[in-house]
């Protein structure tokens, strides 16, 4: 079973590596729209927003999995995985004020194994937005999704009692590996603990399934590369910068 799990595992963190692009591909325009829905939440970033009105620095920690990281030299993995990607687009739509995206890598963790340490984590900084993208080992090893979304919620306590607002992201989609990873239980249950808890829920599976519908990303796939990631991860930062202005309610002014 370790052995099946772990070449499962290995399908889902390639989802990321999904179609051609040409060279410098994090500077380039992309095309991949996002339906307006997608990006729309009830609940509100008032952190974020009182943040930015203040002018004060806007400091964001992704709390993720290997999947928050592209396979490159160290000289550019970093800016091109999708949390740096953010951090470019909220730079360019907030130019007034100081954005820092940092990230802390749970590599192979379950939801439960990363609430339990969240808030040590958080003890040694001071982040006014976590994004903590969570449930494809959940998924993959087959956790209770009962146990899954116990630990969700206790995670989203820890963060919130540490003072930051919260963004939950859900797995990425990826055609080639739905048959054998049953993931709709864990993005139900975390809908239902963002819900509970007034955070919003950034739909990474549903974003990327769109893409893929559309016939933006062939996502079924079986050439990869690195070039290749830098795509998808540019589309998934500009994206994730929307909706946290989106969440945060910024007007163009606020922005500017």
């Amino acid at each position: 079973m370790k052995s099946d799990s772990g070449v499962i595992l290995g399908l889902m963190m390639l989802a990321g590596l999904l179609t051609a692009a040409p060279a410098h591909a994090e500077d380039a325009p992309e095309s991949c729209e996002v339906p307006d829905y997608l990006l729309a939440s009830d609940s509100t970033l008032a952190k974020v927003a009182d943040t930015v009105k203040s002018g004060h620095s806007l400091d964001i920690l992704v709390v993720g999995s290997r999947s928050s990281t592209i396979n490159a030299p160290m000289n550019t993995s970093e800016v091109s995985a999708y949390p740096g990607r953010l951090q470019v687009a909220l730079k360019q739509k907030l130019p007034s004020i100081a954005v820092n995206v940092s990230v802390e890598i749970q590599a192979q963790k379950t939801a439960e194994e990363v609430a339990a340490g969240l808030s040590k984590l958080m003890e040694g900084k001071k982040p006014t937005l976590v994004i903590w993208q969570t449930g494809t080992v959940d998924a993959v090893r087959s956790v209770d999704p009962d146990d899954f979304r116990a630990a969700v919620d206790e995670g989203v306590v820890a963060l919130q009692e540490a003072g930051a607002d919260v963004i939950l992201m859900n797995p990425q989609y990826s055609p080639r590996t739905e048959t054998m990873i049953s993931v709709p239980p864990y993005l139900d249950n975390m809908r239902v603990v963002a819900q509970q808890h007034d955070v919003p829920l950034f739909d990474r599976f549903a974003i990327m399934r769109h893409w893929a519908e559309s016939g933006e990303f062939d996502l079924f796939s079986t050439f990869h590369g690195v070039e290749l990631a830098k795509r998808v991860h540019n589309c998934l930062g500009r994206a994730l910068a929307q909706f946290v202005i989106e969440a945060a309610h910024l007007n163009p002014a606020q922005q500017n």
